[in-house]
């Protein structure tokens, strides 16, 4: 048997570290290449990490909870002598590409002590809450100052104010000032607040999972200047076409069809009309991406998974109904790939299945927009002929990053995604 190291991978654009939260495997385990072995929380996905390679685990080197850069030792295992050195040169290829990664920032360290190396993701942290990183111990290994170490300062509330070196003039003109300064703000706004604990209270620590959603919407509203529009559609003919068809649709394809899939498609014609909607702000240019990527929002009990239907303008309202039910069906077992929740341009959200009739979305950072489709509800409606009818009426509540779109192209896509659904019939529409 050879000794073979497994490496924190890279699992997705600009990561570069993650955090163990579950080990799947235990010392004496027998896995085979490619077996997930642990769930790996990032600032963008929760993943699961492979086996790269067959055998039996010899030592879990990271623990759980702990921050591991791109590329570091998670863990060993013991595999048979032929197949690690095939494995390897496998291995090779993915440890160049890690190294190229990391290329740039091993020369910035290359002079450093191991307690002064900080990832992008501490220094973020650490400048968005003032904190003084010279004066935080650090659990990592040789005293690697890791994420959860600045999240377990922010949540004490004892922030340690940075020093600042003053020159002799500068003192001089301090003790000259007859007006007291006002004492520097230490603790920033978003500090966690003081929220008494009494009997019976329960006390829920926050996931990984929840942690990343939490700091990607703090990012989207602090970041993106949010506008917000709706516009209500009559879509009477598309629910009396759906309800037409949905039985021998599910005898025929297995699966059901949903509302929402008519409502996907509607919104990437649109699209097609209107590809400013698909674009994305990049300081100091706007990209106009050119496929349309869809990113769909799926909840569970106890997260929120954001998948992504890839070339989405290339299916038709069977494959958007097929693709949906299966993203949904992996988000709610745990079995979601990171590559399947990247490369989102639009996201449409389903917020009417849970009965709501009117929200205001926060845009899923960096895309531009965010449409909630609202329940379908009947009301009295006043129809060109005066009369009252009872009609089958939903809500499209758009949220809008102003930097890159404004009112008029927001409207004019709205109008055209209104009038594909209410154009829905039986006679023109084709779910093939």
């Amino acid at each position: 048997m050879a000794v073979e190291k497994i490496l924190m991978p890279q699992l997705g654009e600009s990561v570069t570290e993650g955090t163990i939260e579950k080990w799947l495997v235990e010392v004496g385990d027998t896995v085979n290449k490619y077996d997930p072995i642990a769930e790996v929380n990032t600032d963008k996905v929760n993943a699961e990490v492979p086996s790269s390679y067959s055998g039996v685990i010899k030592e879990l080197v990271a623990g759980e909870g702990d921050t591991i850069e791109v590329g570091e030792l998670v863990c060993y295992i013991d595999v048979e002598g032929g197949a690690a050195k095939e494995e390897k040169q496998e291995e090779s290829t993915g440890q160049q590409a890690i190294e190229n990664i990391s290329e740039e920032k091993k020369e910035q360290d290359e002079d450093q002590p191991m307690k002064r190396r900080y990832s992008p993701a501490v220094l973020r942290m650490s400048q968005e809450n003032n904190i003084d990183l010279e004066q935080i111990s650090g659990s990592g290994k040789g005293g690697r100052i890791t994420r959860k170490d600045i999240q377990k300062v922010i949540d004490s509330g004892e922030i340690p104010a940075p020093k600042q070196e003053q020159t002799p003039a500068e003192n001089k003109k301090e003790e000259k000032s007859e007006a007291p300064k006002a004492p520097s703000k230490s603790v920033p706004e978003s500090k966690a607040a003081d929220v008494p604990v009494a009997e019976g209270d329960i006390e829920i620590p926050v996931t990984g999972v929840r942690r990343a959603i939490a700091n990607n919407m703090l990012r989207s509203k602090h970041e993106a200047p949010h506008a917000w529009t709706m516009v209500e559609v009559d879509v009477t003919n598309l629910v009396e076409y759906r309800n037409g068809i949905k039985d021998d649709f599910k005898k025929k394809e297995g699966y059901g069809l949903t509302f929402f899939a008519f409502f996907v498609k509607a919104v990437i014609e649109a699209l097609k009309e209107f590809p400013q909607m698909n674009s994305m702000w990049a300081g100091d240019k706007i990209v106009q991406k050119k496929d349309i990527n869809i990113s769909i929002a799926v909840g569970t009990d106890e997260s929120l998974f954001v998948p992504v239907i890839k070339n989405a303008d290339e299916k038709s309202i069977k494959g958007i109904a097929r693709e949906v039910k299966e993203l949904a069906q992996k988000a709610k077992t745990g079995k979601l790939k990171g590559e399947e929740m990247q490369g989102g341009t639009f996201t449409v959200n389903n917020t009417g299945s849970f009965g709501s009739v009117q929200s205001m979305g926060i845009i899923n950072y960096p895309q531009a927009a965010i449409l909630q489709v609202e329940s379908i509800v009947k009301r009295p409606v006043v129809m060109n002929n005066g009369m009252i009818a009872v009609r089958d009426m939903v809500n499209l509540c758009l949220s809008l990053d102003h930097r890159v779109l404004d009112g008029m192209i927001c409207g004019k896509f709205l109008a055209r995604v209104k009038e594909n659904l209410e154009t829905i019939s039986k006679d023109n529409t084709s779910v093939y």
